[in-house]
């Protein structure tokens, strides 16, 4: 099942590759099987669409699972500031919840 999901989000990418949603969705379904290949395309994320907030949290999260500590600070620094920007009240209350633990974790 999961092949035949990567399949379909990567015909929706390829037809509509400047679209954000879908290099997201792409980046979220290699998350569990590929944590290299979806940081890639978190990566790409943060360069090209640099206010598509959702990418913040796991890319931070990605860099901290890898153990990039210096680059999962920079990253949820950065995405609370877009988030708190862009008035997302949410994603900004989840990104300083989550940069919290992460300053917990690596204490």
């Amino acid at each position: 099942m999961q092949e035949e999901r990567l399949k379909i989000l990567l015909q929706y990418l390829e037809e509509e590759p400047n679209e954000p949603f879908n290099i997201y969705s792409v980046a979220m379904e290699y998350m569990n099987t590929n944590p290299g290949k979806a940081l890639g395309y978190l990566e790409k994320l943060l360069a090209v669409h640099p206010d598509y907030v959702p990418t913040y949290y796991h890319a931070a999260a990605l860099y901290f699972e890898l153990e990039e500590f210096e680059k999962a600070d920079e990253v949820y620094k950065k995405g609370i500031e877009i988030a708190h920007q862009k008035q997302n009240k949410k994603a900004f209350d989840e990104l300083n919840r989550a940069y919290r633990m992460f300053l917990d974790e690596i204490e």
